[in-house]
């Protein structure tokens, strides 16, 4: 291994000498062509200032079946500014090392070939091969670049059909799911109730769309002596787990309300039944009792909103029956509160998602009253429906939302 150096003080002279290293070396045009240009970049500032350049470069080759390492050093005097790290690497050939005061390049090469010295003629044909070497590169990069368009334009056409596809396909998956949420949610009602002098409907509104079933439930049936029980629940939160739990409620209160329990003790018997199974379960609870034939209404509350009671004749008051829930702390109702429905008058039980869309439950009371007088007369499966709107007009705080109207008939 030698190093051998050679003084330069012009730019054209140092490009010929590494123009010629590099051609004894076998260098392919390309890195040749990219090697002189970043030696002449680096040497630039000093030649231009009438500094000293010199250039060093040493073969190494510890192996006949590999290729061996030219390293060529550039070297400048102490008045010439290296370059950073960053301005090395930036290089049309970046350069390995910036040490001391020389820039050193590393590159695979062959050993020297006895070539004979060049002449400017010569000089001139080499340039020549390497922008060759370049329009060639140029061109292979512009080739691959044209088919990397043309595969990318192919892909994106195959994404948005397959987005297209997708879109299909979750349209029908929404679809499917929608239908089998509202058979879940048909099959959770129970049957509709058809009872001499009085009219019943009902109205339910899901929080959201993602899940159309909640914690608002109700209940209603025929006792066997001819009176007609209503129970509204209200399980705490939302989806699935707060429907198991208002179903729990429900089914509970039926067999106790069969078995011929006192409606005012089904609260706290309820909360009874359950504590064993499922200590997770609040829900408020309104129950109603009607009798068709006279009218007599008794009504048994747990932490619940009140019924209203409208009369025919527009006049409303809100049936306050205290209580407590499933799950408080000692439920149950404390009194049972009677009344007196006349032909044409409206009951309406309710969950708080009714009133307290706007966050102010004494303000939505007070619409509710209104709402109610505006649609007393409407056809019975109207009401319910026709009330919502009217009280939903601006959510602020949406919720899952039960109405039940339940009139005697004229």
């Amino acid at each position: 291994m030698t190093t051998r150096t050679i003084g330069c003080d012009t730019a054209d002279g140092l490009s010929r000498a590494v123009r010629r290293i590099a051609r004894d070396h076998s260098l392919d045009p390309g890195s040749r062509g990219r090697l002189v240009l970043s030696v002449a970049t680096v040497a630039a500032p000093a030649l231009g200032a009438s500094g000293h350049t010199s250039l060093s470069w040493t073969f190494q080759c510890d192996d006949d079946d590999r290729p061996g390492l030219l390293t060529l050093a550039l070297g400048l005097d102490g008045s010439a500014a290296l370059p950073s790290a960053e301005a090395a690497a930036a290089l049309p050939l970046p350069a390995d090392a910036v040490t001391g005061r020389e820039v050193v390049w590393r590159l695979p090469a062959a050993p020297a070939a006895d070539l004979p010295a060049t002449d400017p003629a010569d000089d001139a044909a080499l340039v020549e091969e390497e922008l060759r070497a370049v329009v060639a590169r140029t061109d292979a990069l512009s080739a691959e670049h044209r088919r990397l368009k043309d595969e990318l334009a192919e892909t994106n056409s195959g994404v948005l059909a397959l987005y297209v596809q997708l879109d299909e396909r979750d349209a029908q998956l929404r679809k499917a799911h929608g239908q089998t949420l509202r058979e879940l949610e048909d099959a959770l009602r129970p049957s509709p109730l058809e009872v001499e002098g009085l009219e019943l409907a009902v109205h339910y509104e899901p929080a959201g769309t993602d899940a159309p079933t909640g914690g608002d439930l109700y209940d209603w049936f025929t006792l066997p002596d001819g009176t007609v029980h209503i129970t509204v629940v209200d399980a705490l939160g939302h989806g699935v787990t707060s429907t198991r739990g208002a179903l729990n409620v429900t089914h509970a209160v039926r067999t106790l309300a069969l078995e011929g329990h006192h409606l005012q003790s089904i609260v706290a018997r309820t909360d009874e039944i359950l504590l064993p199974f499922d200590r997770s379960v609040m829900a408020t609870v309104l129950l109603a009792r009607i009798n068709p034939a006279t009218g007599e209404l008794w009504v048994a509350n747990g932490s619940h909103p009140p019924a209203l009671l409208t009369r025919a004749d527009g006049t409303a008051r809100y049936l306050e029956a205290r209580g407590r829930g499933i799950g408080f702390p000692m439920p149950g109702s404390d009194r049972l509160l009677t009344a007196k429905m006349a032909p044409g008058d409206l009951l309406l039980l309710y969950t708080d998602g009714l009133t307290e869309s706007r966050r102010d439950p004494v303000e939505g009371e007070k619409r509710l009253i209104e709402a109610v007088y505006e649609h007393l007369h409407a056809p019975i499966e109207e009401i319910p429906g026709a009330i919502a709107d009217d009280m939903h007009t601006v959510i602020l705080h949406p919720d899952d939302t039960l109405a039940l109207a339940v009139r005697v008939r004229a």
